[in-house]
């Protein structure tokens, strides 16, 4: 669910996709923008998104090595604060192409090369307002046992290899095939425990997230 911080719904990088949202396979990158392996990858990710349109969805986690690389957590900030515009798949991908140069204020111009209409953009860079959101995907992807860059999971089993198009390629083609596999039987048993019933009222669930300070 998205976050709220001082009446202001934050979107999680966890809650962002680029394909279809009911594809059957959710590829997840942990990467940063100043990593020239990263940068690399992400061309075989296009690629890969364009092969397998319509069944594969990707998600973008945040994981700056901030020891070796300064700019990467302002970068990764710029790229949330995008995505709050819709302009996420944009703003990434204009990352990349300027990796060599993410200083904050190079960022509001990437940042309107994208198509962002923040006129706030630069002064919450400056403020640090999508720092929490950063910081809980360094921590997931911490959690997750991520050590080296880029790191992949493929409906959340980690991608052991060089991803190289060929290999998250066959990968993929795996998932699709378990997917499909376990498909079947999920029909069967909604059929099976099917009984006529009067259609629920449409009812909305509303929960409410702690506020960070």
């Amino acid at each position: 669910m998205a976050f709220k911080k001082d009446d202001v719904i934050i979107i999680e990088p966890r809650e962002i996709f680029v394909g279809k949202k009911d594809a059957p396979v959710t590829l997840m990158e942990f990467g940063e923008y100043e990593s020239e392996e990263c940068a690399k990858v992400n061309e075989v990710v296009k690629q890969l998104l364009e092969e397998y349109e319509g069944k594969i969805k990707f998600q973008f986690r945040h994981f700056p090595l901030t020891l070796i690389h300064q700019r990467s957590l302002k970068a990764s900030e710029s790229a949330v604060a995008a995505a709050q515009e819709g302009k996420f798949w944009e703003m990434h991908n204009v990352l990349f192409s300027n990796r060599r140069n993410l200083g904050t204020t190079s960022l509001k111009l990437h940042s309107k090369e994208a198509g962002v209409k923040n006129k706030k953009f630069l002064d919450d860079l400056v403020n640090g307002v999508y720092g929490w959101q950063v910081q809980d995907d360094l921590k997931e992807g911490l959690n997750r046992g991520v050590k080296d860059l880029p790191a992949f999971f493929i409906n959340d089993v980690p991608f052991t290899g060089k991803p190289t198009f060929a290999n998250l390629s066959a990968a993929i083609q795996s998932a699709l095939k378990k997917s499909k596999a376990k498909a079947p039987v999920k029909k069967a048993a909604t059929r099976s425990a099917a009984k006529p019933a009067a259609k629920p009222a449409a009812s909305k669930t509303v929960v409410k997230q702690k506020q960070r300070a």
